[in-house]
């Protein structure tokens, strides 16, 4: 067998988007990506890569799954080939032994990670106060550009890479470390024409630090207006840029009540010297959902402070549906008259910025200023379109009570009778729900036509609770916080499942969670093809979906294990009529 953490490590280092990019020519649609789907013909793309998730799916022909079902398809390979032809791509050796076992080749030794990278931080700190000109620049960045006290750029580790070709390389040598193990650890690359260089040159270091205390990567700023500004180490075996935080490592001691999400390194740092120690940043990647559930293992509030243009707000509007989707509080801080906290803080100092914070908007306030920003509701037309969007923002709403609260702040600020907009939210509601009726139902004669589910044969003789199963599932193989909810507090059994399918998935995901198997890395071992097509088409149902948070699934349980009962009732109320007419054939 292959190790579930090599597996985890080679999917970590193929990026689904470079993977499929290189078969297939995608085009950006959203935060997703489309094409046309290279295992059946059409003129009309319907093949959706899912980078957040590390998935595809495809409308057309249902074909899905993640990077290693992808290959087994497209190169028609079996599981360990399919492995074995992504480690290569990956630059990770795999070696087949008593011609059935795989194992990794060579160990990666995290320690000795841990360590070069410490060595690299000391080296790149001491460069900033050494005598060379070029580092009394960098210097000056941090303390008369920046004005961080020496007290925080020591807190903070800050550094400075030389500018120059191959001086720390040789630094790093002179150590005992080799240049595999720089390229390794992302401080050291290779031209074509075989030269080892420096990873950063000429920029100020941020190194980051796990919660352990590990400097595990590095983030690189240049000085001036050149691009690209900052330069981020990539993923190596003991860094992650999609499971990290920026400054974690302070805040998680100060976060109780809350997290205060910032879009930069010195974001960060500036309110860290400020004070406001609860504040981290991700690192130079939007937020990600492993991110999200980073942060509610520590805090149950998050106040998001992103930068206040186009793309911050595009950014802050993202990362509010994926923090409520973990269960976190959300709120949105709006710093007027600066474009983010460090300039905030400069400008008007702690106290103001502290003023701001409390002020910090729920996602409905904060949706409800951009809509009201939008248009002038002195105008008819204004008013009316600005009431059509706050409807259906309200309408989203899973709970009612939440909805009515809603519904008379709209009233109040539009001067729009309360039961004029409820109507029309729940007519919209009314509108939604049909549609999804009608999708399931178009789905379950499409599963239906011939009984020819080869994938979930019992599909047919339930539509109903296999529809419900599948919503349960979706969401279990969606969200691992729900598997948490599920498996620990004993909310399902096997026995809740009706179709075989179901039975295999939900014992899949129970065993994956008891070995900690968080991203399901050996499931396309397990599963067949179209089975992983299937398993990908639940987790897209629920992808599209706004609420999917723990009211939903446990609505979702309900209504699997109430339609269970009733296809249970069902059963025997027709074994009691057979009963019943083989008594009167024998009665005569």
């Amino acid at each position: 067998m292959i190790s579930r953490e090599t597996i985890e490590e080679i999917l970590v280092r193929t990026d689904i988007q470079s993977l499929i990019g290189s078969y297939v020519s995608l085009k950006r649609a959203g935060s997703n990506l489309k094409g046309l789907c290279p295992f059946h013909s059409e003129k009309t793309p319907s093949f959706t890569v899912y980078p957040s998730s590390n998935s595809f799916y495809c409308f057309g022909c249902s074909a899905g799954g993640d990077q290693i079902s992808f290959i087994m398809k497209m190169e028609h390979l079996d599981y360990p080939d399919a492995v074995e032809f992504l480690a290569k791509r990956a630059g990770i050796t795999v070696e087949e032994h008593d011609s059935a076992q795989y194992t990794s080749r060579p160990k990666v030794d995290k320690k000795r990670l841990y360590e070069m990278n410490a060595t690299a931080a000391r080296y790149f700190h001491a460069q900033l106060f050494s005598d060379d000109p070029e580092a009394r620049e960098a210097l000056s960045y941090f303390t008369e550009k920046r004005k961080l006290s020496v007290a925080t750029i020591k807190h903070f580790g800050l550094g400075y890479a030389p500018n120059s070709f191959d001086k720390f390389s040789k630094f790093m040598l002179s150590r005992g470390y080799s240049y595999d193990e720089l390229v390794t650890g992302f401080l050291c690359g290779k031209s074509e024409s075989g030269r080892y260089f420096d990873a950063f040159r000429n920029r100020v270091m941020f190194p980051i630090i796990d919660v352990s205390g590990n400097v595990i990567a590095f983030g690189g700023r240049v000085m001036d207006d050149s691009k690209p500004k900052y330069k981020n180490s990539s993923d190596t075996p003991v860094f992650k840029k999609t499971r990290n935080l920026f400054a974690l490592n302070f805040a998680r001691t100060a976060c109780e009540e809350s997290l205060i999400l910032c879009e930069g390194y010195m974001d960060v740092i500036a309110l860290h010297s400020a004070g406001i120690t609860n504040a981290v940043a991700t690192l130079g990647t939007a937020i990600t959902a492993e991110q999200a559930r980073l942060m509610s293992r520590y805090t149950k509030s998050v106040i998001i402070s992103y930068d206040s243009d186009e793309a911050g707000q595009r950014a802050a509007a993202r990362a509010l549906r994926m923090l409520e989707e973990v269960g976190l509080t959300v709120s949105v801080l709006s710093v007027p008259g600066a474009k983010d906290p460090d300039e905030y803080i400069k400008t008007y100092g702690v106290n103001k910025f502290r003023e701001v914070i409390s002020g910090a908007k729920s996602k409905f306030e904060y949706n409800l200023s951009k809509v009201l920003g939008k248009y002038d509701i002195n105008l008819p037309q204004d008013k009316i379109n600005a009431l059509h969007e706050l409807e259906n923002i309200i309408s989203a709403v899973y709970s009612v009570a939440e909805r009515d609260v809603y519904i008379q702040t709209v009233s109040k600020r539009l001067s729009v009778d309360a039961s004029a907009i409820r109507a029309d939210v729940d007519r919209i509601i009314a509108r939604n729900a049909a549609a999804y009726k009608r999708g399931e139902a178009q789905q379950v004669r499409r599963d239906s036509v011939g009984y020819s589910d080869r994938v979930n044969p019992d599909f047919i003789k339930a539509p109903t609770v296999a529809r419900n199963e599948e919503n349960v599932l979706g969401l279990l193989l969606e969200f691992p916080e729900h598997r948490r909810s599920v498996f620990e507090g004993e909310l399902l059994t096997e026995d809740d499942f009706f179709t075989e399918l179901g039975k295999q998935l939900f014992l899949y995901l129970k065993s994956a969670y008891a070995s900690g198997d968080e991203h399901l890395v050996t499931m396309s071992e397990v599963f067949s093809d179209e089975q992983m097509g299937r398993a990908a088409r639940m987790r897209v149902g629920r992808m599209a979906l706004t609420a999917n948070g723990k009211e939903v699934l446990l609505d979702s349980i309900a209504r699997l294990k109430n339609s269970m009962e009733k296809k249970a009732a069902e059963s025997t109320d027709t074994i009691a009529a057979l009963d019943a007419l083989l008594q009167k054939k024998r009665n005569g």
